[in-house]
């Protein structure tokens, strides 16, 4: 009998669509991508974003562009600029359809209109108020300002669309409201703040004024906890999707916080993870994942989607 319980938690452990708390609840379904520098091939896969129409805007810091397509997969066109980018990371796009890129190097913020024209920069490398250092990930919240984790200056920056800089909170730390590198920062239905604090190894929860509310999460392997958390994704319904890229799974949250499932499996095989970076859920379910280190983009849809 401890012999037959052993296989079926091994099983259990490895299954590619995982949870033995619950049924398997998404399902997958294609993938695009694979390396190279050819049009529609990655590199090094950072962050999504959609457009109105929601196709997707994808970062990649060593090819130094952004790549648009549709949710199928179908390149659309493609965003590179060798003078401003030296390794985008951040996108965001605004409710006029602007184009907003955060560069990690030079801590520049770029902004484009949605013809792809050039628009004007701002922001620049530096740890002074309005200055960033290593930009990461970025969200546009309803209020019109641009919300951009930095991981060199261990805070979140808030600018206008504009690029008038507001104020930045956080700072390096543990406690509640502090960040050791923080990688994403994304906003849900009711404007509330989610950050992946990477090296906390946990997610906080902040209001749009940069005052903390929650968190959860702490370094481990089991259901609900991380090792360096990178992406975040807030689905329709407010649910939570978080990359682990340490543990080489996504996994899944209401709103409460708590755990529903994961799915996960570490290699380089079709349907499995390596260095998860970016994710995103667009309005029927589907969920994009940046398998950065295997250069692809995988998609999966959430079953029993709510329409």
């Amino acid at each position: 009998m401890k012999k037959l319980l052993s296989v079926v938690c091994l099983l259990c452990s490895i299954a590619l669509l995982s949870s033995c708390k619950k049924e398997v609840a998404v399902e997958y379904k294609f993938e695009f991508g694979g390396e190279g520098n050819e049009n529609g091939k990655f590199k090094y896969i950072e962050d999504f974003y959609f457009d109105a129409n929601e196709n997707l805007l994808i970062t990649d810091a060593i090819r130094r562009d952004v790549q648009f397509f549709t949710r199928k997969g179908k390149l659309l066109k493609i965003l590179k600029n060798d003078l401003l980018f030296e390794k985008p990371e951040g996108i965001g796009v605004d409710s006029v359809g602007n184009i907003f890129v955060a560069d990690y190097i030079n801590g520049k913020i770029f902004k484009f209109t949605k013809d792809l024209q050039f628009i004007k920069e701002f922001s620049g490398i530096g740890d002074g108020a309005g200055q960033t250092i290593e930009s990461e990930f970025m969200t546009i919240h309803p209020n019109g300002n641009i919300y951009l984790a930095e991981a060199g200056n261990n805070r979140i920056s808030v600018f206008s669309t504009e690029g008038k800089f507001k104020f930045s909170f956080g700072r390096l730390g543990s406690g509640r409201g502090d960040f050791k590198r923080p990688e994403a920062v994304k906003h849900d239905s009711k404007g509330n703040l989610w950050i992946t604090d990477l090296q906390n190894h946990r997610i906080q929860k902040f209001d749009e004024k940069g005052i903390f509310i929650k968190e959860f999460g702490g370094r481990g392997a089991t259901a609900g906890k991380f090792k360096r958390p990178t992406g975040i994704a807030i689905d329709r319904f407010d649910n939570i999707y978080v990359t682990d890229n340490g543990n080489n799974r996504i996994q899944v949250f209401s709103k409460e916080m708590t755990f529903l499932y994961e799915f996960t499996a570490g290699g380089k095989s079709g349907r499995e993870f390596s260095n998860l970076h970016g994710i995103i859920v667009n309005s029927s379910g589907e969920i994009f994942v940046a398998d950065t280190g295997n250069n692809r983009v995988q998609v999966y849809q959430v079953r029993d989607w709510k329409k």
